[in-house]
């Protein structure tokens, strides 16, 4: 009996290791994902350090206000579906005229900070970031896939 338990506690602690140290990779692997992202795109669009110290703190805070629309509409989807297994057409339709009025809401957000970034950047040097950083995405995409 004694046996067994000390193997139940011992498997929960490794267990708990484990799952901390895949939690602390995934963390790591997002960190050095935005880091090649940033210096990517400030190679590719040529930004001098100064630029890319007052771009990216604008930039980082647009993709995070993005990020929260995309979860808040993934959570009104998840709690939809959960609630109701066989949806009428009417939920559906409300879950395509969100996924609009996200996309509306990304691109007002896109408008409001590209104001901001105008101020930072040429309108060269913002397009061509805003170029690296789809290129950038595309990229990883690709090795994702596996391509």
């Amino acid at each position: 009996m004694k046996k067994n338990i000390a193997l139940l506690c011992f498997t929960l602690i490794i267990s708990i290791f484990t799952s901390t140290a895949t939690a602390q990779v995934r963390k790591m692997n997002m960190a050095d994902y935005e880091k090649r992202k940033m210096e990517y795109i400030k190679k590719e669009a040529g930004l001098t350090d100064v630029e890319a110290n007052r771009y990216f703190p604008l930039y980082n805070d647009l993709s995070k206000r993005k990020l929260e629309l995309h979860l808040q509409h993934r959570n009104k989807v998840e709690k939809m579906k959960q609630s109701n297994k066989n949806m009428s057409n009417e939920e559906y339709r409300q879950l395509l005229e969100n996924d609009v009025d996200v996309r509306v809401k990304e691109a007002e957000l896109d408008k409001q900070y590209s104001e901001k970034l105008e101020k930072i950047l040429s309108p060269e040097k913002l397009y061509r970031a805003q170029q690296a950083e789809r290129k950038f995405m595309q990229q990883e995409v690709m090795k994702f896939r596996g391509n």
